[in-house]
């Protein structure tokens, strides 16, 4: 290994990448410095340009793999190592899985002090590639190309954005990641507006007609689709949404919303049905196999996107609650209620508090579509909502659930589960460093006992992970 000074920028030659990192990146290190490499895996023997260097750290792009890892295989997605959304994708699945286990495992250990000695084994997903059931295509007028040539640039790209440049926007041909049809549903779209001059949005400007593209779909066939345009006109709208509703008869829901905000978020924006229903619907086996519940999605309901492995999460919520048919069970967090309805059969009472009002509404109205009748669902900051007057009002919670956002829970809520003292509190967490540091708070009265990490999302840096607490 050496360091090649003649060019601007140093490269290090034959870098030996060592392990995996934080934000899907690999790790190797070269004369007392950490380096930082994304799309590499390790084994890897590298050429690495430094493009970033700190004190202790440096921040490498791959120049030239010189000996693949036996950890790697072939990519299958065409924008590999642009995208930026797959990053771990040339890495052996297993190796993947094994990567998350011990990312969970330090984030606990180091964090939050946890013993972790009855951790199971991860649970990782059946199906590796075209698992989600949602994504969210951006239309810009700042194309931005894989390879330099002399190709003339596109009028406009339907895509992904580019990691670390907020008005640059992959054209996308081929996602593995929903299934094909969505890859269809999207060329489509991009082919029409170009064929008929429809102007792509451009973010720096504030100009142009086409901003995004939403495409959901169920595990029982349903597909939605959502476009959202910059400003109000039918004359330029509603022909090309003759055309989806035309050429794909499999779209069951096709709607609208116009955003003239300076901003993407469309949660506070009106939406129109063009075309079939303005809902999708899932469905979920219950827990034992006996019967199934039925949740009605909407283009702004939060649904876990891997809805295989959403089961089975939810499987290890309800075996980690060890529900006997008595009790009262909180569900913090609850988004649109589905940990809460999974739960309901199997206790006396669940309570679900959001902070989200449509997510609450969709809650109530799932638990009518599924005939559930012990559940109440309740709106508001968690932190000011979960006070001694709710629990008196509401029941002294046997059993509470608590499925936090990225940041984890607010000291307020954590002070005021340890006043509660429900018997268990079982944890589940998309972020395995704020769960550890809400575990250490948690201890002061809970020893933590099961803990099973699950794959939700393959090729990516992100697990879940469920913990099972006991009031000492």
């Amino acid at each position: 290994m050496k360091l090649n000074k003649m060019k601007t920028q140093p490269v290090i030659e034959n870098l030996l990448i060592e392990d995996v990192a934080a934000e899907g990146k690999a790790i190797a290190r070269h004369d007392g410095l950490v380096v930082f490499v994304p799309f590499v895996v390790p084994g890897d023997v590298a050429d690495v340009k430094l493009i970033k260097k700190k004190k202790s750290y440096a921040e490498g792009r791959l120049v030239q793999l010189r000996v693949p890892s036996p950890k790697r295989v072939p990519q299958q997605c065409p924008h590999f190592g642009v995208c930026g959304g797959c990053k771990w994708q040339t890495l052996n699945y297993p190796d993947q899985l094994e990567a998350k286990q011990r990312q969970v495992r330090d984030n606990l250990e180091r964090l939050g002090s946890v013993d972790c000695s009855l951790m199971q084994p991860i649970c990782g997903s059946d199906n590796i590639f075209y698992y989600r059931n949602k994504l969210e295509f951006t239309f810009s007028s700042r194309a931005r190309k894989e390879v330099k040539d002399d190709s003339p640039d596109s009028p406009g790209a339907l895509g992904f954005h580019i990691p670390g440049l907020f008005d640059k926007v992959l054209p996308i041909e081929h996602c593995a990641l929903q299934q094909d049809l969505s890859n269809s549903i999207r060329l489509s779209v991009r082919d029409y507006a170009l064929a008929h001059s429809l102007s792509f949005y451009d973010i720096r400007n504030h100009t142009g007609f086409l901003r995004n593209l939403v495409i959901r779909n169920s595990t029982l066939g349903e597909w939605m689709v959502l476009v959202i345009v910059a400003q109000p006109d039918d004359a330029l709208l509603f022909p090309l949404l003759d055309h989806l509703r035309d050429s794909f008869p499999q779209i069951t829901s096709l709607q609208y919303i116009v955003n003239t905000k300076f901003n993407d978020s469309y949660t506070d924006l009106p939406v129109h049905l063009y075309h079939g229903k303005d809902h999708i619907c899932e469905q979920m086996a219950k827990y034992g196999g006996e019967g199934h519940l039925t949740f009605k999605i909407n283009p702004k309901s939060f649904y876990q996107t891997n809805s295989l492995q959403a089961q089975r999460l939810y499987s290890f919520v309800h075996e980690f609650a060890d529900l006997h048919g008595d009790e009262t069970v909180y569900d913090l967090y609850t988004g649109t209620g589905t940990i809460a309805q999974f739960l309901a059969d199997r206790c006396r009472k669940v309570v679900g508090i959001e902070y989200v009002a449509e997510a609450i509404e969709d809650a109530r109205l799932n638990a009518q579509v599924n005939n559930i009748a012990n559940a109440e669902f309740f709106v508001g900051d968690m932190a000011e909502v979960l006070t001694e007057e709710f629990i008196a009002l509401h029941g002294r919670p046997d059993v509470v659930v608590t499925d936090p956002p990225r940041a984890g829970m607010h000291e307020k809520v954590v002070r005021q589960l340890l006043a509660t003292r429900p018997r268990k509190i079982v944890y589940v967490s998309c972020n395995p460093a704020t769960q550890a540091r809400d575990l250490q708070l948690l201890h002061e009265a809970y020893d933590v006992r099961r803990i099973q990490p699950v794959d939700m999302f393959p090729h990516t840096q992100h697990v879940e992970n469920v913990a099972e607490l006991l009031l000492r």
